[in-house]
């Protein structure tokens, strides 16, 4: 998981400002050739799927908001390098490392494997947010050519962001696709 004589840290960035804070320090890195004191720099997010407009997006959504993960390689008392120390400390956006008394400190092993765990499970398939709309839901079309139509979910397809809605049109049951959006559940 981690890199073999190198341990992790937390930095305070600027809020919405990880990815600069994130693509500033890779390329101070690179242009001062700190790869090997200085390993992956994370700024983990989830890829969620959300209906704008009635166009269906797949967002970036920040597990961390206002921080970046830094992999560092540690001085033999435990210490961060003094040119690692300031390269980070002066990139523009950075607020300082999570610690006491001013001094950097490692983030525990367990919290590690959870953050980087989190980071190889967001690659995974996006998920629809705000979808709680199942199979045999009972659900009120608030919107569209069925508006004020009530009946029960036949299916869900999550990629498309649409629901399938079985109702009753002139006494006949009727399923009719409507965008996630267009329902709520009847109680």
């Amino acid at each position: 998981m981690t890199a073999a004589g190198m341990k992790w840290y937390v930095l305070r960035v600027a809020s919405n400002k990880e990815g600069q804070v994130r693509a500033a320090l890779e390329r101070k890195v690179k242009i001062e050739g700190l790869e090997g004191r200085v390993g992956r720099i994370l700024m983990p997010t989830v890829p969620e799927k959300k209906m704008k407009a009635g166009v269906l997006r797949v967002m970036q959504r920040k597990l961390y908001p206002g921080y970046v993960f830094v992999e560092m390689a540690c001085e033999d008392d435990g210490s961060v390098n003094e040119n690692v120390w300031f390269l980070v400390k002066e990139t523009t956006g950075v607020g300082d490392f999570i610690g006491s008394d001013g001094k950097p400190t490692s983030m525990p092993e367990h919290e590690v494997t959870q953050m980087l765990m989190a980071t190889e499970k967001a690659e995974e398939e996006p998920t629809l947010s705000g979808l709680n709309i199942h199979k045999g839901d009972q659900v009120k079309v608030t919107d569209g050519a069925f508006e004020s139509y009530e009946g029960e979910v036949e299916s869900v397809d999550e990629r498309r962001g649409m629901v399938s809605v079985i109702v009753s049109i002139f006494g006949r049951m009727t399923p009719v696709e409507v965008g996630y959006w267009q329902i709520e559940k009847v109680e």
